[in-house]
């Protein structure tokens, strides 16, 4: 592994490459906070699918990516006199000492819970007016339930047992169940909600991240269709011409290759 100069020299390389494309290179001179962005979310997710793939060589290449683009944000706010990547650092960095006095303080702590509560205290004497602010608004549905939850939790408003969440998963199973009966479309929607709702923070007490969760399962059933579709291929038989017994005989074969 690389020395400490020499991770300061590796990014010291970085960021004068940064200012010579801003000069220098057209596409890059032109690009904005706003024009990046969207390419910031996507760089996130394909580091998000290296890590559930286990490709460390992905991870480091997706890694540098986004080392990449806040590097990038950084030098636009410095040509405005906005903010550089000095301040970027040194403001996650006194963010980190505060949010840790159990580290660089006196507090004494006994498990990372406890850690997760200070945390969620800290902020709010920071000048937060809800534990729920810092999370975003545009996150998708299902990450933005488990970070709602994880928060509310950090001050105490939980389950004490996972026996207690699975009860209220069932009750509001009925509850959906109930409502479909009556084919109310808005109130199916709103106690289907319910459920994801509760299953989510059910993972949670499991110790299982949902979204990390559904992508394997998202994973595992794509590679399972496509050798359903390779294996009719192979037969000469398209998909839409075959029947569900013929089809669950292939899939049967692509579990056993799990």
């Amino acid at each position: 592994m690389n020395t400490k100069e020499e991770k300061l020299k590796a990014f010291d390389r970085l960021l004068t490459i940064m200012e010579d494309l801003r000069e220098q290179c057209p596409w890059d001179r032109k690009q904005t906070m706003e024009s990046l962005r969207h390419l910031t979310i996507e760089e996130t997710y394909e580091l998000g699918d290296a890590i559930l793939d286990n490709d460390l060589a992905e991870i480091k290449g997706e890694l540098g990516d986004l080392l990449l683009h806040i590097v990038f944000y950084a030098k636009i706010g410095s040509e405005t006199n906005s903010f550089d990547i000095a301040d970027v650092a040194n403001g996650i960095c006194e963010k980190l000492i505060n949010r840790h006095p159990h580290i660089y303080g006196d507090v004494k702590v006994e498990n990372d819970e406890e850690v997760k509560q200070n945390w969620e205290k800290i902020k709010l004497k920071e000048g937060k007016k809800s534990v729920l602010q810092g999370v975003p608004k545009s996150l998708p549905a299902m990450v933005k339930a488990n970070r709602i939850q994880d928060k509310v939790a950090g001050v105490g408003f939980d389950w004490e047992q996972p026996e207690q969440v699975f009860e209220k998963l069932q009750e509001e199973l009925g509850e959906l169940q109930e409502e479909i009966t009556h084919g109310n479309k808005e109130r199916i929607e709103s106690e289907f909600g319910d459920v994801l709702f509760s299953l989510i923070n059910y993972a949670r007490f499991l110790g299982i991240n949902p979204e990390n969760a559904l992508e394997r399962t998202n994973k595992k059933f794509s590679k399972r269709f496509q050798f359903l579709e390779n294996e009719a291929e192979k037969q000469g038989k398209a998909l839409k011409d075959m029947s569900l017994a013929e089809m669950d005989t292939y899939w049967d074969k692509a579990k056993e290759m799990d």
